[in-house]
């Protein structure tokens, strides 16, 4: 292998890798692991409970004195190849951009880092420098948490994390939680001229679905508000629902999927508890008709916001490596706020944007790619 690539040679090496989130990403991580491991960093990995994916934790420098977190994710959201003008798991140059699954969100991120450890393991740093890849951010933050607890066991706490989220390198210092609920009703299927002995499952979901419309209709009215976000309120969206057999079969089940994006400051809690007040009033009515019925919430995943002041380490020390002399707030969630929880402050700092993640011919600027080079030379100038 080429030990020594430059950034735009990475970027393209790891969106070969379709590490789609329902995929394996461990052959990423083994060329990743490759790729370090003649620079000698003390390298660990955490592994998903099946052994399918895996967190890469390498850390170059002192042991003895708190270090900088370069954070990122190496799953990907899943690319529908005719969608795309070419393949979007073949990186391609064109017009000052770099195509491909990844380029912004966020493997671009990595790659610079990584295009970076020959000088980092050469220098002599005063603080070390990790390098944190983590999988399933895509599907709920999920890998990192474990990465997280395995920091538990290093000898000093890193001082700050920057997660490399796409920015356009701009100094993120708050982001919103997120809390994904899946809600089954279990009604009584029977004849549909014959309804009113039966517990209609698609109604019931119809009326909860309509419930979480009107609290997000009076939170973006009454708020809690938070200048800096887009938009300045929590939201609530429901972005799933089956349920049914046939039109003359009263529906026995209906399962729904929606999702809480609250503001740091805005427990979801109390959303949560106003909903699950509403289903059980729903219940009652259901009870009374057959006792098997019911409405059962799943909350499968919940992720917390960020909010650091302006005057912590992170934020300035990324306004200052990137020349900014404001911050900003972004409405979708980062792996940032499981660190802050875990007490390691830390900003989401990036390159790329966040309007060309997810879609179809997904790219990042090269001059994006030159300013995070810039930064995280900068960054290492600075650990010296």
């Amino acid at each position: 292998m080429k030990r020594q690539m430059n950034s735009l040679d990475l970027i393209a090496r790891l969106i070969e890798f379709d590490t789609t989130s329902a995929k394996s990403n461990l052959a990423l991580i083994d060329f990743v692991a490759d790729y370090l491991s003649p620079l000698k960093p003390d390298l660990r990995l955490t592994r998903s409970d099946d052994g399918r994916k895996a967190n890469l934790f390498a850390t170059f420098g002192p042991k003895d004195a708190p270090g900088i977190v370069l954070s990122g994710h190496t799953d990907v959201v899943p690319a529908a190849p005719d969608d795309w003008t070419s393949d979007p798991f073949v990186a391609r140059i064109a017009d000052d951009r770099l195509y491909g699954r990844g380029a912004a969100d966020m493997k671009s991120f990595i790659a610079v880092a990584l295009s970076l450890a020959p000088r980092i393991a050469q220098a002599k740093l005063r603080q070390p420098i990790h390098f944190a890849f983590s999988y399933d951010e895509e599907v709920g933050c999920l890998g990192v948490r474990s990465l997280i607890a395995d920091l538990k066991s290093l000898p000093v706490k890193p001082a700050l994390c920057i997660v490399g989220e796409p920015t356009e390198m701009g100094v993120i210092v708050g982001h919103k939680g997120k809390k994904s609920v899946t809600c089954t009703v279990h009604g009584k299927e029977g004849h549909s001229a014959l309804n009113h002995m039966g517990v209609n499952a698609v109604e019931i979901a119809a009326d909860l679905v309509s419930k979480i419309r009107s609290v997000q209709k009076r939170i973006r009215a009454e708020g809690p508000f938070e200048n800096g976000y887009d938009p300045p309120y929590s939201t609530l969206h429901t972005g799933l629902i089956s349920g049914g057999t046939a039109l003359n079969i009263v529906p026995r089940e209906c399962r729904f999927e929606f999702e809480i994006r609250n503001l740091p400051s805005h427990d979801p809690e109390t959303i949560m508890a106003e909903l699950r007040g509403h289903a059980q009033d729903l219940v009652v009515e259901m009870l009374a008709v057959d006792p098997l019925t019911g409405i059962l919430f799943d909350e499968r995943n919940s992720t917390v916001g960020l909010s650091v002041d302006d005057d912590s380490e992170p934020a300035r020390l990324a306004c200052q490596l990137t020349g900014c002399n404001h911050t900003g707030k972004v409405a979708f969630t980062t792996e940032a706020g499981l660190f802050a929880q875990a007490g390691v402050p830390a900003v989401v700092c990036g390159p790329g944007s966040i309007a060309q993640a997810h879609r179809p011919d997904e790219f990042i600027a090269l001059e994006q790619v030159r300013k995070c080079e810039r930064f995280l030379n900068d960054l290492l100038n600075r650990a010296c």
